[in-house]
């Protein structure tokens, strides 16, 4: 909608129905349960691009939504009309949130820990089968990002607990040298890294048009898979991984998960159970953000 159309709406819903914009009957149904002031917050928070009116949708059936970060939407998309399920976004991004701050904290050496074990738990359960779960159902409300990127990563989270299961699947001490060192194992453990940096990658340019947030999240997973994936591969005299990279890789996966708390909380917040609603800073080559620095223009001028 555009910057003035909620304000309009509110001040005069059936002009702005007659001109093809939210219906009357649309901007009640979102507001229902919010005070006159609520109300006029909400239209407050619509002219900067977030709150619930900003992703109201319009009677225009081709009308597109911006990129938003709580709907795990990277760019343009439609609104699914009459969808049966809630925003699964938020649910996925919270799993790997918390399974990844975890692993970030043992990385970084947090209490003195340096075993990943406490982490498997939450690779198969959270991570990995709840992720798992979330992505299957974005694909039920049409978000191929969300599937793919959801999906994908509880996957990664179910592989990553077969391969540190102690004694259940054999994986690392069947890579174990001679001479007891692991540098087989650190290596192809690198190669894994080094597929996940390539596929956050590819995520990360479909992320371009998108909010801050929202890359911000992408970016700094790339990053985390980056530095694992070299400190595994370069190991230091103890014959372990490189301890400067595993920790670096740590602080970036440490971004990463407070990022996706971040987006999640977008998704989950509104007027109806937060006093405060998320700011969503779009990219300002993305649509919503040529469209908001048009009409400053317009304003200006």
């Amino acid at each position: 909608m555009s910057t003035n159309q909620a304000h309009n709406e509110y001040e005069n819903p059936a002009s702005a129905h007659a001109n093809g914009g939210t219906s009357h009957q649309d901007f009640e149904k979102v507001t229902q349960g919010m005070s006159h002031e609520e109300k006029q917050k909400a239209v407050q928070a619509s002219r900067f691009g977030y709150g619930p009116l900003a992703h109201m949708k319009t009677n225009d059936s081709g009308g597109l939504l911006p990129a938003f970060g709580g709907e795990f939407q990277p760019g343009l998309y439609k609104g699914v009309e009459n969808r049966k399920f809630a925003n699964p976004a938020p649910l996925g991004l919270s799993a790997f949130a918390l399974t990844t701050f975890v692993l970030s904290l043992i990385n970084v050496g947090a209490r003195d820990l340096t075993a990943p074990n406490i982490v498997i738990a939450l690779a198969f359960g959270y991570g990995g089968l709840v992720q798992l779960l979330a992505g299957m159902w974005e694909m039920a409300v049409g978000n191929t990002f969300g599937a793919t990127a959801l999906s994908s990563y509880g996957g990664f989270w179910l592989a990553f607990a077969i391969i540190l299961t102690p004694g259940g699947f054999a994986i690392e001490s069947s890579l174990e040298g001679p001479d007891g060192s692991l540098t087989d194992f650190h290596n192809s453990f690198s190669l894994f890294l080094w597929g996940w940096f390539v596929f956050t990658s590819i995520l990360l340019m479909c992320t371009l048009k998108s909010t801050v947030a929202f890359f911000s999240l992408f970016f700094t997973l790339d990053l985390a898979f980056l530095m694992l994936a070299i400190a595994y591969m370069h190991e230091n005299a103890e014959g372990s991984p490189n301890p400067s990279c595993v920790k670096a890789g740590g602080a970036f996966g440490l971004m990463a998960a407070f990022l996706a708390w971040y987006n999640a909380l977008a998704g989950i917040a509104d007027t109806s159970n937060s006093f405060f609603i998320i700011p969503v800073a779009h990219m300002p080559w993305s649509e919503a953000g040529k469209e908001k620095r048009g009409k400053k223009t317009d304003h200006q001028a």
